[in-house]
């Protein structure tokens, strides 16, 4: 028996909505898992550092099929996947969940969205990225005595996302040590009422209200300064039309909110254009951007 299954990208906190929000992205990753044919745990498609026995996937299809008291065989894994490695748009979430999805199908049982949520919450320490890579959309989670609540929102069709991803990864282990351990209450009240508005400035695809609610004060302020290029770029893509600009989860990614194609694509344009510059000056840097949609779907079986 084989199976296929599709995990979308996903972008924490969305600004304001810190360690709670996520949301997902339609660029996808799959993943390919069928028996091994001679004994010998096989996974291609990584590079080559990830495809040791502690790799994420296999980990976390072992870790599923021990919890449930599902059976397990060593396997051949074959990974697809666009998404940035520790870039910020969830690419430890989706490997955690394609090796539970895969637990569970290739032990005769259907996903268990419920189930997932909470076993790959465990894994990776909060839902922020699992609730959107399992349910899609934007999603609001929190946990309590182990309990995952979630609430999800679709997000508006017309709202665009450029991911901008430079040659350079945040450390999660900095991008938390940087934060405060106590605020003061004035900017708790900021951060809860733009949190709700995001909400629903999102799916509504209210980009005037997106513009005012992404003021975020709790982690951005502190994990820019682990991003050398954070404020050029913002400059540039609020400029350029962008709605709002972001911290894609720890970074080093970021995304620029955008209303619909057209501004999108100025601030691609924008981003193409300095990066060139700084290259004609310097040499080559590797910054890419690229469009980004919501994508309504969580992890899916591809091969029925």
């Amino acid at each position: 028996m084989s199976v296929t299954i599709r995990v979308p990208a996903t972008s924490a906190n969305v600004g304001v909505g810190f360690d709670c929000l996520g949301i997902a992205l339609d660029l996808e990753a799959s993943f390919h898992f069928e028996a091994s044919d001679d004994g010998q745990l096989h996974i291609a498609g990584c590079p080559q550092r990830f495809r040791g026995a502690d790799n994420l996937v296999w980990t976390s299809y072992l870790h599923a099929c021990r919890a449930w008291g599902l059976p397990s065989g060593l396997l051949s894994i074959n990974i697809n996947s666009p998404i940035p490695l520790a870039g910020g748009l969830g690419s430890s979430s989706a490997c955690i969940v394609a090796g539970i999805c895969a637990a569970q199908l290739l032990g005769g049982q259907a996903i268990d969205r419920k189930a997932t949520l909470r076993l790959a919450t465990s894994l990776e320490g909060h839902p922020d990225n699992i609730a959107p890579a399992v349910l899609g959309g934007l999603v609001c989670s929190f946990v309590d005595a182990g309990e995952v609540t979630t609430i999800r929102f679709d997000v508006a069709d017309k709202l665009r996302f450029v991911a901008i991803v430079p040659p350079y990864e945040v450390r999660t282990s900095d991008a938390r040590r940087v934060l405060p351990s106590e605020v003061p209450l004035s900017v708790a009240v900021w951060q809860t009422g733009r949190c709700v508005a995001m909400v629903h400035a999102l799916e509504a695809g209210d980009a005037q209200l997106i513009a005012a609610c992404a003021h975020d004060r709790l982690h951005e302020p502190y994990r820019a300064k682990l991003i050398p290029d954070y404020e050029a770029f913002r400059s540039a893509s609020l400029a350029a039309g962008a709605s709002a600009f972001v911290i894609s989860g720890s970074g080093a990614t970021m995304l620029a909110i955008c209303d619909g194609d057209a501004h999108a694509k100025s601030v691609i344009d924008t981003i193409s254009a300095m990066e060139s510059v700084a290259e004609a000056e310097g040499g080559k840097r590797g910054v890419k951007a690229f469009l980004l949609h919501p994508c309504s779907t969580g992890a899916v079986r591809l091969d029925l």
